[in-house]
């Protein structure tokens, strides 16, 4: 873990608009900078384990962390996906719930837990914006529920795809219609286990989607989604992402 010696400007952070701080005035972005510091994972590095005591929080700027659970026979379940502007650690909690593992490079930005659980007593724009995303992240639990129980192989495949796309055009204030592109996260071999599917079912479903004309692959991690109207098709969703009915 390495504590990044560079400085960057709230107001000129690319997560901004959709970070916890996305609501905070200038005064309030005043009193986040002078607790706030930044943090790079390299890829495969765990950021925090199960059980540890957590001395901060923090939003991804770039790069995807996983949250994994343990169980106590050993085996180990990818149960969360962290994109850039998600929140990582709980305010009020002093422990972490799941491991927290960078799975490609990854930057955070930290801020002192205790300083920060202050300030959401007395900015309301903090409490309200926390609020905000956990509820979002709620909602994505509730349709991660119904992916994994019973949507089919080929729609899983296509609900990721269109999960990470849509989150990449929102992080860049791009439309998510239309042709678009994006560089997944995860090796098939993650995907394969964050949808509970073998790796031959996860390769095999993607190489249909890629016959189909559904997307086009430049090596195993840059899609190309010429129709992502389509996508949300394959992946029993509306255009709203919504489940079709």
């Amino acid at each position: 873990m390495i504590e990044h010696s560079i400085h960057v400007q709230c107001g000129e952070c690319p997560i901004r608009h959709r970070a916890v701080c996305a609501r905070c005035e200038s005064d309030e972005l005043a009193r986040l900078e002078q607790i706030k510091y930044y943090r790079s994972f390299q890829a495969g590095q765990t950021i925090i384990w199960s059980g540890d005591r957590m001395e901060f929080v923090g939003s991804v700027v770039s790069g995807i962390a996983t949250l994994t659970q343990t169980m106590e026979d050993g085996r180990r379940q990818m149960v969360g996906l962290l994109l850039p502007s998600d929140f990582v650690g709980r305010p009020g909690r002093s422990t972490a719930a799941f491991d927290v593992t960078a799975t490609t490079d990854l930057v955070m930005c930290c801020f002192r837990k205790k300083p920060f659980e202050e300030m959401m007593a007395t900015t309301p724009h903090v409490a309200q914006r926390l609020l905000e995303m956990t509820l979002d992240e709620l909602d994505a639990a509730r349709e991660w529920m119904l992916l994994l129980g019973r949507k089919t192989a080929r729609e899983k495949i296509a609900s990721l795809i269109s999960i990470i796309a849509r989150r990449d055009a929102a992080l860049h204030l791009r439309r998510s219609s239309g042709a678009l592109t994006v560089d997944l996260p995860l090796t098939r071999e993650e995907m394969a286990d964050y949808l509970g599917l073998t790796l031959e079912t996860v390769s095999r479903q993607i190489s249909a989607l890629k016959r189909d004309g559904v997307i086009s692959l430049e090596g195993n991690r840059h899609v190309t989604i010429p129709d992502f109207d389509r996508l949300l098709e394959e992946a029993g969703d509306d255009s709203d992402g919504g489940l079709l009915v």
